[in-house]
């Protein structure tokens, strides 16, 4: 038995009930792109029975193009996220099984947003001063200072509405292995502040046409208790990785990994730990939604990045062996029709087909970590400690 766990990233649904509280109410990723796109065609997905999952929250909009299927493939169901936070680890380690209350800190806007002391440290450590220092979009920060870091050779570090210490560099100015270990040390001051994430950010090109590459990296603060995975690892059974997966849950609990840097690799990849033998876990994220379309604020391109995931799925599911599951969900909203450019508080699809049934309402799940429990139930271990599984 294979169990495909795919993290579609920030492809929300609808508002969650404390979206307020971030500024959030009212957003909705799916249902807003759909508006933005003039519909939704993802006859896959469709299928599945994403198109039912909005009915079971009264009041949420349904999915422009994406009608409830009379009989899903899949069970579906709605996620709700009890963890404090909107952000990638967040999400993600609510899923594999923990929750986070209080959420982790986050800086302010600024200039400045990181404190003297973090500052100080990072310079002396790293033996290069810093420019930026505030909350930014990626791409913005680095078009502002890209320039006179080339010059200078400093470091362009920046922060979000996230829990994140970002350092971007020219491939060509600072070398990739020392981009790394500077984020390395960054972890390591930044724990003291309970920071999520450390990302380095490379880019490449000139002044007027900078381009991010795909070798950014994650460095995510350390859980404090096992995770489904390392529950999984510990028993015998194999967990893959595909993305930035490894990142996210500090590398623990992985049997083998595929750091795939877009969503095409990252279907290949799962594709090929398929044909591994014997059973195991593939969990995967599919980064392109959030960070090519979301953060950049493009329903066009998001719904066209939706059809090529959608196509895949055609292709993908008849694959799937007579035991083999298959999970699609998410880990936050990325509403590109929202103010700013940042991640959204919302509730996320769950998707689980298992070849030969026909798919019933989950209902509403309070809390990503049902899923992390349904997994235990699957393989047969010991349950987490949170969460109700939706295996019967």
């Amino acid at each position: 038995m294979k169990v495909v766990l795919i993290v579609l990233d920030s492809v929300g649904i609808g508002h969650a009930p404390d979206a307020s509280a971030y500024g959030d109410e009212g957003a909705a990723t799916l249902p807003h792109i759909g508006e933005a796109v003039g519909g939704l065609v993802l006859p896959t997905l469709q299928a599945l029975g994403l198109g039912n999952i909005p009915a079971l929250i009264p009041g949420s909009p349904a999915i422009p193009g994406i009608a409830p299927h009379r009989q899903p493939l899949a069970h579906y169901g709605v996620m709700i996220e009890k963890s404090q936070g909107k952000d990638t680890v967040t999400g993600h380690w609510e899923i594999v099984g923990l929750e986070l209350i209080p959420g982790f800190h986050l800086f302010p806007p600024g200039p400045p947003s990181f404190p003297d002391e973090l500052v100080r440290q990072f310079e002396e450590r790293t033996g290069r001063g810093i420019l930026g220092n505030k909350a930014a979009s990626g791409t913005g920060i680095i078009d502002a200072c890209g320039a006179q870091h080339m010059q200078e050779k400093k470091w362009i570090v920046y922060t979000s509405a996230d829990s994140v210490f970002q350092i971007a560099a020219h491939e060509e100015v600072i070398p990739l292995p020392e981009l790394y270990r500077a984020c390395e040390i960054a972890r390591e001051l930044c724990d003291a502040y309970r920071v999520g994430r450390v990302i380095a950010r490379p880019f490449i090109g000139q002044p007027g046409a900078f381009q991010r590459t795909e070798n950014r990296r994650d460095y995510a603060f350390k859980p404090s208790e096992p995770t489904v995975l390392e529950k999984l690892t510990a028993a015998g059974h194999a967990v893959y990785a595909v993305g930035k997966i490894e990142d996210i849950v500090a590398h623990r609990g992985i049997t083998e990994s595929n750091h795939t840097g877009n969503n095409r690799d990252s279907q290949k990849a799962v594709e090929a730990f398929m044909k591994k033998p014997g059973d195991g876990l593939i969990f995967a994220n599919f980064i392109d939604f959030d960070m090519i379309y979301g953060h950049r604020r493009d329903p066009q391109g998001y719904a066209d990045s939706l059809k090529q995931t959608d196509d895949w799925l055609a292709g993908f599911i008849p694959t799937l062996a007579q035991d083999d599951v298959l999970i699609l969900t998410a880990d936050h909203g990325n509403d590109p029709t929202w103010k700013g450019t940042d991640h959204t508080r919302e509730t996320v699809p769950l998707l689980l087909y298992r070849p030969g049934q026909t798919g019933i309402s989950l209902g509403v799940r309070n809390g990503y970590y049902d899923v992390a429990q349904s997994i235990a139930t699957l393989f047969g271990i010991d349950p987490m400690t949170r969460g109700v599984s939706f295996i019967s």
